[in-house]
């Protein structure tokens, strides 16, 4: 499937029971949520989108947060059907729902199912209690496992998150735990690696020195000993902490990662569009109170629309192509940018990048190589200047 051909549509809940120490996602709790006022401006804000980007068919649409599976499956059948009354649907569409693996949370699975939900994404994180502790996660292990089963016989398709290269995690440790997440996962897992991220709980916990994380050596291991893993699992990395088996990939991230077009509605939600031969930025009003209050008033909570300059696009275009396994096609990137590889990229660079076996260039695509992708900010600081 091209780029082109590709449409998204980001649905932004903003809201979780608590916030967990290392998330610094636009997340919000609040103790009262009128949910008749939020699925109203939803809405509006879906329908301020469609009018200017009719008969683009809608290939994967996404219930991120915050903790979409707060909603109530009500809430999801209606933004659903605005999506379908509004925009043609491909046949083939994926629509992916966050949750967590609460037992409460997995009580909806089903509803959120009949809503038109064919995909869940479940935030585990771990499968050890006590690291589900220091990681301030709402559910226990044997919640998660309970959580997965309902999963497995509620939709075609699901997924689920652990984190590692948390303190005092070893190689051994870590290779046990991915042992266990296999025996559990369907066709795709995602894999992320624990970072300190400015401004979260952890940033300040971390800084008085209340936890370590493991040295650089030990990451790299715990890195590679991921990749080694789920490929031999038939689950290999077709971007750099996203795992699936051949044709299970997220259709939704691929969108992204491959600078198709993709609408984002909801608190801090961004979007990105081509109108007229420009590339637009959106982005939503990030409060959640201040964005439903422009929503009822004006029927969108837009917060910024500016065209993306040529610069800033290639930068964007490598920066979120080089994640992937595959790299960015020469097709792809002609069509984002009017220009080859050759043309827009810094020759010496791209070549010694090339000749130190980061990055690879042929006649169909250019792609980081495994060593690059492990390094993908330097790789890409390095590219570009």
């Amino acid at each position: 499937m091209s780029a082109a051909s590709e449409f998204a549509i980001y649905v932004h809940w903003p809201f979780c029971k608590s916030k967990c120490p290392y998330c610094d996602f636009n997340s919000h709790v609040r103790a009262q949520i009128d949910e008749d006022r939020w699925r109203a401006a939803l809405l509006a804000d879906l329908d301020h989108y469609a009018a200017e980007t009719t008969g683009r068919a809608v290939t994967s649409i996404f219930f991120g947060g915050g903790t979409p599976s707060l909603m109530s499956a009500p809430t999801v059948a209606a933004v659903l059907d605005r999506i379908a009354q509004r925009w043609p649907l491909d046949p083939a569409v994926e629509i992916t729902l966050e949750a967590n693996p609460t037992s409460v949370e997995a009580e909806r699975f089903r509803d959120f199912r009949a809503a038109g939900v064919n995909r869940a994404s479940l935030g585990v994180q771990a499968l050890d209690d006590a690291a589900l502790k220091f990681l301030g996660r709402a559910h226990d292990s044997r919640e998660a496992l309970a959580a997965l089963e309902v999963a497995r016989g509620s939709f075609a398709r699901f997924s689920f998150d652990l984190i590692y290269a948390r303190p005092g995690q070893t190689v051994a440790g870590w290779e046990a735990e991915l042992e266990r997440a296999l025996a559990l996962a369907g066709e795709h897992l995602s894999v992320y690696q624990l970072t300190i991220e400015p401004g979260t709980a952890f940033a300040a916990a971390h800084a008085r020195g209340d936890f370590a994380l493991p040295d650089e050596e030990t990451q790299a291991q715990l890195y590679e000993t991921t990749q080694a893993r789920l490929a031999a699992a038939n689950l290999p990395a077709y971007e750099i902490s996203n795992h699936a088996r051949p044709g299970a990939e997220c259709r939704h991230n691929l969108a992204y990662w491959r600078s198709a077009d993709y609408v984002g509605v909801g608190p801090g939600a961004h979007g990105r569009l081509t109108l007229d031969g420009a590339r637009i930025a959106t982005r939503q009003l990030r409060a959640p109170e201040t964005w439903i209050a422009a929503a009822e008033r004006q029927g969108h909570g837009s917060e910024e629309r500016v065209v993306v300059p040529p610069p800033e696009h290639l930068e964007e275009v490598l920066m979120m192509g080089l994640r992937l396994a595959e790299g960015i096609s020469r097709i792809r990137f002609r069509a984002a940018l009017g220009q080859q590889f050759e043309t827009a990229l810094d020759a010496k660079r791209l070549a010694v990048l090339i000749e130190d076996d980061f990055l690879i260039l042929d006649d169909q695509h250019l792609a980081a190589t495994e060593a690059g992708r492990q390094r993908l900010n330097a790789v890409l600081t390095a590219l570009l200047g």
